[in-house]
């Protein structure tokens, strides 16, 4: 009885017959769980680190660590909000999805991506005015403010969808929370020198690309 090497690739072609044919087949079509992890993290981390360059909460960073002059805590406090907002938005989207038709809701995350392509491209602004959570320091007054501000955000809608599409909590809370560190914690480290010499307007364009990508993507592969 010959014996399947299942160390080696499958290629997706079987050469044996009978029961063993259907015992190698079901070892080639079977989906690879790591497949699914990595496309839902990298997808969240990228779309979400993208959307998130220029945006108001990446100048409320530049605006806090001007303001304090403390990056550690004001990183530590955009990790806090971010992961506590990400998570209450990823849970409404995996809720979304299991509640709507599954066909309704193709359509409805499309045209909801290319929707935030099109947001994405108009440039957002935030008010330097004096906080009155200065007063509770750093930590705490990026805490808040970070909350308030992701509240409707493009990033924060990008992490519902993003629920939505792939089903995976964990994976899009992790990945749209590095997202959004890979693109602060520059600006927080580095102050005023790197955010203002960013191309932003290509930025903004790059990332409503992938958008409507990830809207295509949707309807065809459904």
């Amino acid at each position: 009885m010959p014996v399947v090497d299942l160390t080696r690739p499958l290629t997706g072609q079987c050469q044996y017959r009978g029961r063993m044919a259907q015992a190698c087949l079901w070892f080639i079509t079977i989906p690879s769980p790591g497949h699914f992890f990595m496309e839902a993290l990298l997808t969240s981390t990228l779309s979400v680190a993208i959307a998130e360059i220029g945006d108001k909460t990446q100048l409320l960073a530049l605006l806090l660590v001007c303001r304090f002059r403390k990056p550690w805590p004001i990183i530590a406090g955009m990790l806090a909000a971010t992961l506590l907002n990400h998570a209450g938005a990823a849970w409404l989207g995996e809720l979304i999805s299991r509640w709507l038709d599954p066909k309704v809701m193709v359509w409805l995350v499309a045209g909801a991506f290319i929707a935030m392509a099109v947001w994405i491209l108009v440039p957002d602004k935030i008010d330097d005015e004096e906080s009155s959570l200065d007063k509770y320091g750093p930590f705490m007054a990026t805490f808040v403010l970070f909350f308030i501000a992701e509240i409707g955000d493009k990033t924060q809608i990008a992490t519902v969808l993003l629920a939505a599409k792939y089903d995976s909590l964990f994976q899009v809370i992790t990945g749209t929370t590095l997202g959004m560190m890979l693109a602060n914690v520059p600006v927080v480290l580095l102050g005023k020198l790197g955010a203002d010499k960013l191309p932003l307007k290509g930025i903004r364009i790059a990332c409503a690309t992938l958008f409507v990508g990830l809207g295509v993507s949707t309807l065809i592969f459904a």
